[in-house]
C-alpha cells in the first residue's frame, strides 16, 4: 500500500489503534498529522511516530470546527477518524465527549472536506457495538442491530451509529468518498492497562496473581483480532478501488468464550490465578462473531496472527510495563 506523499489526518492518533495506524502510514511514506485531545490517549504511544520528520501532532478536540485547529488551507488526501473513547469504563466516564466526537466531530470533519478537498477519502472507525446484543449470528454488515438507545452503553453505541448515518449523508448528498470499518474486539501492545476490557483486565490480573474477574457465567463469546491484522485491513479498505462508500466488518471470526480466553491467559502467563465471578453489566453482548466474507471478497483480507501468538506479544508488552 503506497501512501507516499499523501497528506493524512489521523484523529485519535495517541490512542491504541490510532497510534498503530500512524506507524503503518509513516512506514508507507505518508505525511501524517495526528490529532488527539489526550483524554484517553497517551503521547507515549506516539514515541515511534515522533521519530519521523513526516509526522506532526496537534492537541485538539476534533468535535470542534477543524478551522480552529488545522493549518490554514490544509487539504488532506485521507482522513482516518478514530477519535473516541472505546472501552465501557472510559466512555461511561466521558459520555458527552464520546457522543460528540462520533457525531458532531464526524460532521465537522466531513464538512471540512466538502469545503477543502471533496476528492479526499474519509475512513470512519465504527464498531461491532452497532450490532448491540445481536439476534443474528454471526453478524454481517447488512444486520441493523439490537441496540438499547438509552442504556449505559448508548453514548458509544448510538453515536457510532449516528456517525455512520453522517457518513452516508455526505456520500449521497456531497459525493464524499466515505468508508466505514466496523471494528470487533482488538488487542495488542499499547492497549491501556486501565482500559477495562477483557484482554488488559485478564493479563494484568494474571501477572499480579489476582483472580480473573469474569462477568456473568463466562459463556458469553468474544472474537479477538490482533492489532497488526486490524491495521492492515483498515489500510486495504482505505486504498481499495472496490470499497468506495462501503461498510466492512474487520475482526477475527474465531469465537471464544470468556472462560476460554481466561484459561488461555492463565496458561500463557503461567499464573496461579483463579476465576472470580461478578454480576454481568447491563447491555453486555452475549455473542460476538464477525461475518468477514465481505472483507475476504473485496479486500482479500483475513486475520493472520493466531490468538496464541497475539496474546504472547501482548503479555510481553504488559510484562515490560511492569
Amino acid at each position: 500500500m503506497n501512501f507516499k506523499g499523501k497528506r493524512v489526518i489521523v484523529t485519535g492518533s495517541a490512542g491504541f489503534i490510532g497510534s498503530h495506524l500512524c506507524d503503518a502510514l509513516l512506514q508507507s511514506e505518508a505525511e501524517v498529522l495526528g490529532i488527539d485531545n489526550l483524554i484517553c490517549g497517551s503521547e507515549n504511544n506516539l514515541s515511534n511516530a515522533k521519530k519521523h520528520q513526516s509526522f506532526s501532532f496537534i492537541n485538539a478536540d476534533v468535535s470542534l470546527s477543524p478551522a480552529s485547529y488545522l493549518p490554514h488551507n490544509y487539504r488532506p488526501d485521507y482522513v482516518f477518524h478514530f477519535a473516541s473513547p472505546a472501552s465501557p469504563p472510559i466512555y461511561q466516564k466521558y459520555p458527552i465527549e464520546t457522543y460528540l466526537v462520533n457525531s458532531q466531530g464526524t460532521h465537522q470533519l466531513l464538512q471540512y472536506l466538502v469545503a477543502k478537498n471533496p476528492s479526499a477519502r474519509f475512513v470512519f472507525a465504527s464498531t461491532s457495538e452497532v450490532y448491540g446484543n445481536p439476534t443474528v449470528h454471526p453478524q454481517p454488515e447488512s444486520y441493523w442491530g439490537n441496540v438499547n438507545p438509552n442504556g449505559i452503553r448508548s453514548c458509544y453505541d448510538e453515536s457510532k451509529r449516528m456517525g455512520e448515518t453522517i457518513c452516508g449523508v455526505h456520500a449521497r448528498s456531497f459525493a464524499i468518498d466515505t468508508r466505514i470499518v466496523r471494528i470487533f474486539n482488538t488487542y495488542g501492545p499499547r492497549i491501556g492497562k486501565d482500559d477495562g476490557r477483557i484482554i488488559p483486565n485478564f493479563i494484568s490480573q494474571a501477572l499480579a496473581g489476582e483472580p480473573l474477574t469474569v462477568y456473568g457465567s463466562g459463556k458469553q463469546t468474544r472474537s479477538l483480532c490482533y492489532i497488526d491484522d486490524l491495521v492492515r485491513g483498515i489500510l486495504l479498505h482505505a486504498v481499495s478501488e472496490k470499497t468506495k462508500n462501503e461498510t466492512i466488518n474487520l475482526g477475527n471470526p474465531l469465537e471464544l468464550t470468556v472462560l476460554e480466553i481466561a484459561s488461555l491467559i492463565i496458561k500463557q502467563t503461567r499464573s496461579s490465578s483463579s476465576i472470580s465471578y461478578l454480576t454481568l453489566p447491563l447491555d453486555d453482548p452475549e455473542r460476538r462473531k464477525p461475518d468477514i466474507s465481505k472483507a475476504q471478497s473485496l479486500l482479500s483480507w483475513i486475520p493472520e496472527v493466531s490468538v496464541e501468538t497475539g496474546l504472547q506479544k501482548t503479555i510481553q508488552y504488559f510484562t515490560n510495563l511492569g
